[in-house]
């Protein structure tokens, strides 16, 4: 965690650009670090890494503990030896601005289809090597994920409690003769593991050779089609036909009457406690080898989780259900004494909650948006801001600040405008500069606001289908004026690297000691 004050910028790789049609670990991702670098920030944030399934949202994954291998650079590939660039001479054309992730995935998955054959043709030394230790040192979940995802592919796509019953319940015998006769495509799902977290390691080393801590995020819930479920369903709240019992969800609010109803299985706690929350602490330590800090999604749930009858269509018939609370953060300090952990303490947040941030010193977050209702006394006002906390103008959950601005009623923009003595027509980054200038001491924009983006390139509307998760970043969106304009920024601030800070003080000295001599 910096204690120093520090910035970033939030960012999912799936928004860089690129010829393939989505944002990938390579080389954009790594002038994306140098534009950080360059720009004195200190940090970026990401959304989930794992494999996205129904919707495309990186909230609902395969797994809680593999990578997307949809993220895999071909051009990497190509420098590794296992692609040619015949191999990608077929490329369709795809939109420079949005991931059409229907054809992106036929176009990657062919991809990684035509690498994992040039991997069993070449069966290089080294390559088999790495594979192999990769292998025996994620046993734990690869195992269970690539058998998973095996039977998925064999079933179409089908959500595991579809699957015939012997494999639905894991019959021992019908695992084992499934493993003999798909053994290769139990193989190939393995090897893009490896793909990926091969690329994304070398990737976080950069970006730690730049100084850039990168911020991952775990979702409080996961989705039912995983192979965390069907692995592990003693895990979550499950009847004995592997039905849920009870989903996730939110209540009824002043947005929504019918509230959100989320559809994810609920965690069964007696049974992690009993087991020393082993699960959950396997899991923070598989994300805290990619990542070096981790936003902790719908913090309040480790609480109370609002908790639906299984089969109810709105959320609005449900309870309060209590969490593990401290007894859980308490196992998290034990393995993680700096607890690396942002709170996502948004929404509905009662005193046992901010209890449960307090008591481990975790920072919360603040988010500029919602500040403008009209009344000074507002929490989300940058006056108001402790100085633990990460403030943002938005997440990926909200609109863009433009767009926000857009949009809100005539009394929230004249708030907003007399709180920040501005006109309005450089909204997004007056609103930068509002939470740069607090004293929280760290912040994050959203790219679409450092690029002063509208509505159209909002990343995602809750309870929302369709345009979700596609939005991305044009070739030409980084230049040098944005560079310096950020650095400036971050300078006036007090946010640069104490290096940065080191050396512009140094500058500042020689010249005003140049003013002054005599002469």
């Amino acid at each position: 965690m910096l204690t120093e004050r520090a910035s970033g910028i939030l960012l999912h790789p799936t928004s860089f650009p690129g010829p393939d049609g989505i944002g990938d670990l390579g080389p954009e991702a790594y002038c994306w670090i140098d534009f950080l670098k360059g720009s004195g920030c200190q940090m970026w944030q990401i959304l989930p890494l794992g494999p996205t399934g129904y919707g495309d949202s990186p909230y609902q994954c395969f797994s809680a503990f593999a990578g997307n291998p949809i993220l895999v650079s071909p051009l990497l590939l190509i420098e590794d030896g296992l692609l040619e660039i015949s191999d990608i001479a077929d490329r369709p054309r795809f939109p420079a601005d949005r991931v059409d992730f229907g054809p992106v995935i036929i176009w990657k998955n062919r991809l990684l289809d035509r690498t994992y054959a040039r991997f069993q043709a070449l069966r290089s030394n080294a390559i088999k090597t790495a594979f192999d230790r990769f292998r025996e040192e994620n046993r734990a979940w690869l195992a269970d994920f690539s058998l998973f995802m095996a039977i998925k592919e064999s079933q179409n796509g089908q959500q595991w409690s579809l699957w015939p019953e012997p494999l639905k319940y894991r019959d021992h015998q019908a695992l084992a003769d499934f493993s003999g006769k798909h053994a290769e495509s139990i193989e190939k799902q393995q090897f893009n593991q490896f793909l990926f977290f091969n690329q994304w390691e070398k990737l976080h080393a950069y970006a730690k050779q730049n100084g850039i801590l990168i911020i991952g995020d775990v979702p409080f819930v996961i989705a039912l089609d995983s192979a965390d479920v069907w692995a592990n369903p003693n895990l979550f709240l499950m009847d004995a036909e592997l039905n849920p019992t009870f989903v996730a969800g939110v209540p009824p609010d002043y947005f929504s009457r019918d509230g959100q109803l989320w559809g994810n299985p609920l965690y069964n706690w007696n049974v992690h406690r009993a087991q020393g929350y082993q699960w959950w602490l396997d899991r923070m330590v598989a994300v805290l080898k990619l990542v070096d800090l981790v936003r902790l999604d719908h913090f309040r749930g480790f609480a109370a989780a609002w908790h639906v009858p299984f089969g109810e269509t709105t959320a609005r018939k449900g309870e309060w259900v209590p969490g593990p609370g401290k007894e859980i953060f308490t196992a998290f300090q034990q393995r993680f004494p700096a607890m690396p952990i942002i709170a996502e303490d948004l929404g509905v947040i009662t005193p046992d909650v901010e209890d449960m941030r307090d008591s481990f010193n975790l920072p919360g977050m603040k988010i500029l948006q919602f500040a403008f209702t009209g009344d000074p006394e507002d929490d989300f006002l940058p006056h108001h801001y402790p100085v633990n906390c990460f403030a943002y103008t938005g997440s990926h959950d909200n609109n863009t600040s433009r767009g926000w601005y857009e949009q809100a009623s005539a009394r929230e923009q004249d708030f907003c405008r007399r709180y920040l003595n501005v006109s309005g027509e450089d909204i997004s980054w007056s609103m930068m500069r509002a939470i740069w200038q607090s004293v929280a001491n760290d912040v994050v924009a959203p790219m679409q606001d450092l690029l002063s983006l509208g509505a159209e390139a909002r990343m995602n509307l809750p309870g929302s289908q369709g345009s979700n998760w596609a939005w991305r970043m044009l070739p030409d969106a980084i230049s040098e004026p944005l560079r310096q304009r950020m650095w400036e920024l971050n300078l006036l601030y007090s946010r640069l690297p104490p290096e940065e800070k080191a050396r512009y003080t140094a500058k500042l000295n020689a010249e005003l000691s140049e003013t002054v001599k005599p002469h």
